[in-house]
């Protein structure tokens, strides 16, 4: 079972400035329902780095997906949050990841993948299909479990998530033979747009 975690972070978006200027302006974010997200389906945000979404921003502009690059700044409350970063959580996660391969192989069906893209270095598995499958499947089963409960009149044993958390290692070394990585960042996906507390402009 997670610990419930509550504390305000600030998170930073990185879009088109046309979608900041909706934000601001009122328009809820849309969350994003990729089958390869890395902390599955939510609203995403970098942890305390706007100019890492900026530099992710920018690389669409690139890559001529948007426009303008723009950040979108938020105070996010973590609320029940399953937080990556700690043990127990990874354990649930882990459960969760056992349950999926069974229900596959009862299938007789293969498990996602992650997968790299073509366009990047080797390594750093950027299309997580297996990853977003296997934290889809445990959202929905606690969910599940949580509405049934709620039906008999019972307070549920663990409540839906409002956010995940995860840290990942990415990018080139910093320097032959270290550890660290040029890349390495905190996500947040917030799947309860309520815990997104208020927007603000980046300086």
């Amino acid at each position: 079972m997670s610990d419930t975690r509550t504390g305000f972070v600030l998170g930073y978006h990185g879009c088109s400035d046309e979608v900041a200027d909706e934000i601001f302006g009122g328009t809820p974010m849309v969350p994003s329902d990729k089958d390869y997200d890395w902390l599955g389906h939510g609203a995403y945000f970098w942890e305390g780095d706007p100019q890492r979404a900026f530099e992710w921003a920018k690389a669409r502009e690139a890559q001529g997906k948007i426009r303008k690059a723009a950040v979108v700044g938020a105070v996010i409350d973590l609320g029940n949050c399953l937080d990556l970063t700690k043990r127990s959580d990874c354990e649930l996660l882990a459960d969760a990841y056992t349950s999926l391969a069974a229900a596959f192989n009862a299938a007789k069906t293969l498990l996602p993948e992650n997968r790299d893209p073509k366009t990047v270095r080797p390594g750093d598995k950027l299309l997580r299909y297996l990853d977003c499958a296997v934290l889809q499947h445990l959202h929905k089963n606690i969910e599940d479990e949580a509405r049934e409960q709620i039906e008999k009149g019972l307070t549920p044993d663990v409540p839906p998530f409002d956010t995940v958390r995860g840290l990942f290692p990415e990018g080139e070394n910093l320097y032959p033979g270290g550890g660290f990585y040029s890349l390495t960042h905190t996500q947040i996906a917030v799947r309860n747009d309520t815990s997104i507390i208020g927007y603000f402009r980046p300086r």
